[in-house]
Order: C-alpha cells, then sequence, then structure tokens
C-alpha cells in the first residue's frame, strides 16, 4: 500500500496584479451533472458557471460568488464551436455570455480544501481515462480528502505512478450539478510505502481499495464496479458512463465497511453489520465521474475502549 499523507494545502494567488491576495474559481453547472435533466425553469436544459472568489493570505475562511452566466456557444482560437462545456478549459468571450453580478449575495461558502483526483496507475491499461475512479483512486471527489488526512492506495504497477489534480476549494457531497469550486491549489504530500510483508496482522491487512483516515474516522470507498476496467472488457473506458448505479456502489462500499471491521477491529460479521447500522454514516461521494461512489464513515471514538490492530509502522 502506497501512504499518501496531506500536509498541508494552500490557495494559489492569482497572477493577475489587480487582485493580490485572491484566487479564483469556478462551479460548473454541467450537462454532465445530475441536476440537467430535473431542471424547473426556462431555459431548459441550461449550463451555468458560477465564478467565486477566494482569500489567498488565510485570512478568510469562505468562498463567496463574484458573478454567473449561461453558456451560449463559444468558438475556440482552433476554429471549433462548441455549444455545450465540451472540453475543459475553454476560453469563454464576454462578450457573449451575460454576467450576473447578483448571483449568490451575501452568501458564504465554508472552504474545504481538498483534493477531487489523486491516486495510483491501474494494471488493466496503460491510457486510462481520468474521469472514472476506481479501486486504484483517482477521480474520488470525495470532500474529506483534505489537510491532515491520509490515504492508502493498493499499488499495482512497479513505482506506483501516483499523479493529483482537480484541486478544489469547496464541496458537498455528491457533486451534483458536474463540478466542485475547481480552482488551483499548492500542496505539500508525504509518502509513505508499507511493503505487504507487514501488513499481515495490522488494520491494513486485506485493503484493496483507496481507504481514507482522517483524524476523527476511518473512510472506504466503493462504487458501481470496484474495478471497471475489469468488469467491463475492451470497451469499460465507455460503457462506464452509461453503466453507473448507487444501489451497486452502496453494496460495494458496506461490504468493504464490513470486511475492515472484521479484519481491523476484530468483529465478528454480525457485530459488523450492527455497528455499521447504529454507528457509521454512509454519504454519496460524487454522481458525475462515470463510475459513481459511496464511502462508509466509521468514527475511532466507537473503539476507545476496545483493542483494536495497530497500524504498519512507517
Amino acid at each position: 500500500l502506497l501512504e499518501v499523507r496531506i500536509v498541508d494545502l494552500k490557495p494559489k494567488p492569482s497572477g493577475n496584479p489587480l487582485y493580490p491576495g485572491k484566487t479564483f474559481g469556478s462551479n460548473a453547472s454541467a450537462w454532465w451533472g445530475f441536476q440537467y435533466k430535473n431542471l424547473s425553469q426556462a431555459p431548459n436544459p441550461r449550463e451555468v458557471v458560477t465564478i467565486y472568489e477566494i482569500d489567498a493570505t488565510g485570512q478568510r475562511s469562505w468562498a463567496q460568488a463574484v458573478y454567473n452566466f449561461r453558456w451560449t456557444e463559444q468558438t475556440t482560437p482552433d476554429g471549433k464551436q462548441h455549444s455545450t462545456i465540451d472540453y475543459p478549459g475553454i476560453i469563454v468571450d464576454h462578450d457573449k455570455v451575460e454576467e450576473n453580478m447578483e448571483a449568490l449575495k451575501g452568501v458564504r461558502v465554508p472552504l474545504r480544501l481538498h483534493i477531487g483526483a489523486m491516486g495510483l496507475a491501474p494494471k488493466e491499461a496503460d491510457i486510462v481515462n481520468s474521469i472514472p475512479p476506481g479501486y486504484f483512486g483517482g477521480n474520488l471527489d470525495d470532500r474529506n480528502v483534505g489537510i491532515g488526512t491520509m490515504m492508502y492506495y493498493p499499488v499495482s504497477v512497479p513505482g506506483a505512478l501516483f499523479s493529483a489534480g482537480d484541486a478544489h476549494t469547496a464541496q458537498g457531497d455528491s457533486e451534483l450539478n458536474g463540478t466542485a469550486i475547481e480552482t488551483s491549489l499548492v500542496g505539500t504530500f508525504q509518502f509513505v510505502l508499507h511493503k505487504k510483508a507487514d501488513l499481515a496482522g495490522t488494520i491494513l491487512e486485506g485493503v484493496n481499495y483507496p481507504l481514507l483516515e482522517t483524524p476523527d474516522a476511518w473512510i472506504v470507498h466503493g462504487f458501481t464496479f470496484p474495478n471497471y476496467l475489469e468488469a467491463l472488457g475492451p470497451e469499460a473506458q465507455t460503457k462506464i458512463f452509461q453503466m453507473s448505479s448507487l444501489d451497486p456502489a452502496l453494496k460495494d462500499c458496506s461490504t468493504k465497511l464490513r470486511d475492515f471491521l472484521m479484519n481491523g477491529m476484530n468483529l465478528t460479521e454480525d457485530e459488523a453489520y450492527s455497528l455499521i447500522t447504529v454507528g457509521s454514516d454512509f454519504a454519496i461521494t460524487q454522481v458525475v465521474d462515470g463510475n459513481w461512489g459511496v464511502h462508509g464513515i466509521i468514527p475511532k471514538i466507537i473503539f476507545e475502549n476496545r483493542e483494536v490492530k495497530s497500524k504498519p509502522t512507517a
């Protein structure tokens, strides 16, 4: 297992001299979002981009909207027309959109700095779409993956090949409309390699999925397909976008949490399922990344008076 410790995350200040000490992020209510076919007002459907301002000096613990605008067809420098937000980083001609400067006036969004996509390379393919997550981690979009937490990933290729991106300043569980507040962060990470031989008899034995440890909880991650690359065959990276569902994601997550409790906390299966039901929480990680996710949270305080297995030494 590769343990990735997030030591620090900070907003990267804007390079524009007009905005010293500030940074900006965008939220796209986009066509791939869960809301897109559930809109009640005209025009329907529509895409909306909201621009947020964040204090990069650390003096303010919230983000605030600057303006929003409804997407109109944009033409990129290569001459291609984009009627929807169908490609990352499309340059927007602001003469073709109407900016609403009153968007979310008086609303403060608490900062939750976290990394949306962080993980290792899977062994099933040489080139992998960065959108769907899986057993290797990747685009989990779990808002809990922040400062002071540790992610554990199973290593499946030589060198592990860690990568990170998709930085967020705030997001709720599910990332419902398509994105978080997407921005740029500067991160400090520490890496600890746990050899397989050292995992036997520890709380991490048998972990073959992304496992998050926070100061207060253990969080396991489940998906529609734990390993979609293997399950769906040669066309997996296309099929996965048409086959996601929360039912199998919840089953996968609860099974992983059961096994984690049975192994790491020395519980029987009957004890594990009772504790899962009365003491843990399940949340929708995301419903926008192709392979939908559910995460299960078990508070550490529950085991304060019980002997549990220790972690392997770093």
